[in-house]
């Protein structure tokens, strides 16, 4: 069957490949692969930049943003369910780990498909562990595509609002930095719960982001500084001195979580005061999160569906590209929305 492949550590060695086809075994359910969500992450494995093969294999099979079919019946599915798939597996042994917070992994020998030591879904079949499956509403079809970027972003908030619900803490106003597919499935989830939120970006104009409520901001000629503060700022821009930015955006108790990456070599500058005097006397935090737990996978895609209710056709407009295994390349070039590979029809 064809997959996409990488050579890990080799710049755009990504390629269709011919790979064996998975036999399920004990525990696991075959899922025919619909389509297959692409980000940044995958554009850095194609540039060579991270990504590790499976042990004592050259090549990974790439693709981490599952949705697929369930092809038989077992374990509780049935031939036909729409299914997504949990990204980061246990190291197993880790207290983390062992606590069913694999996002939280203590060891960094975790596994991840499609990235870190275990093979991706980018293929026509794989052979998955019932447990590590997420059921999908048949109301959502393709839009299921978006779970693993919403879980990433409900993770993120459930963290967040545990980081400020140490002491007493209302979020009321919401800055979003960045309106790719994490900034904007952000601002969904916050404008959901009700929240005030402004998210900015690149673009002179943003019709997601208005339908969802929310206020867009033409970064380039809005400071974020004229903006007031916050109670909370989510960097997914990936842009460093934006992180570093952020807590100086923040209310009293206000926290600042970072879900964009940004690896360049570079310094980052702060004004003094706000990290040694307001940061100390206002108690703001600056944290950052990656990944997510089951808990968060199941959240995720009930807000989905809840978004898909309250706005209809808004996130259908989120996939900007749909295109076949073997034009990944133009899938990689999307910056602007998400992307996704399309395996099959159905």
């Amino acid at each position: 069957m064809q997959a996409l492949v990488v050579t890990p550590g080799a710049p755009s060695s990504t390629r269709v490949a011919e790979v064996d086809e998975p036999v399920a075994g004990p525990g696991q359910v075959p899922v025919r692969v619909l389509e297959v969500g692409v980000c940044g992450t995958d554009r850095e494995i194609d540039h060579g930049m991270f990504g590790v093969a499976p042990e004592r294999e050259e090549t990974l099979v790439i693709g981490h943003e599952l949705l697929g079919v369930v092809d038989r019946d077992g374990h509780g599915f049935s031939r036909g369910d729409l299914v997504a798939a949990t990204v980061r597996r246990s190291c197993r042994h880790c207290a983390a780990c062992d606590d069913g917070s694999p996002d939280s992994c203590l060891t960094g020998d975790y596994l991840e498909r499609g990235i870190t030591r275990l093979h991706g879904f980018a293929r026509e079949l794989v052979a998955e562990d019932a447990d590590q499956l997420i059921p999908i509403p048949p109301g959502l079809g393709r839009l299921g595509v978006l779970a693993e970027p919403m879980s990433i972003c409900a993770r993120a908030l459930r963290h967040a609002r545990t980081i400020g619900g140490r002491q007493p803490w209302e979020l009321r106003r919401a800055l979003v930095v960045g309106a790719g597919a994490i900034g904007l499935l952000t601002t969904y989830l916050l404008r959901l719960d009700g929240v005030e939120v402004w998210t900015a970006s690149l673009e002179p104009e943003d019709e997601l982001v208005e339908a969802a409520g929310a206020r867009h901001v033409h970064a380039p000629a809005t400071p974020l500084s004229e903006l007031g503060r916050f109670d909370l700022v989510v960097e997914a821009a990936g842009d460093a001195q934006l992180m570093a930015d952020g807590l100086g955006l923040l209310r009293r108790s206000g926290v600042a979580c970072l879900l964009g990456i940004d690896a360049r070599e570079q310094t980052v500058g702060i004004d003094g005061r706000v990290l040694a005097l307001d940061t100390i006397l206002e108690n703001r935090v600056l944290f950052g999160s990656v990944n997510a737990q089951r808990q968060d996978w199941i959240a995720g895609v009930e807000a989905l569906d809840r978004a898909r209710q309250r706005w209809p056709g808004a996130l259908e407009s989120f996939v900007r590209v749909r295109v076949p295994l073997d034009r990944f390349r133009d899938a990689f070039a999307e910056r602007h929305g998400k992307a996704t590979l399309v395996v099959s029809d159905r």
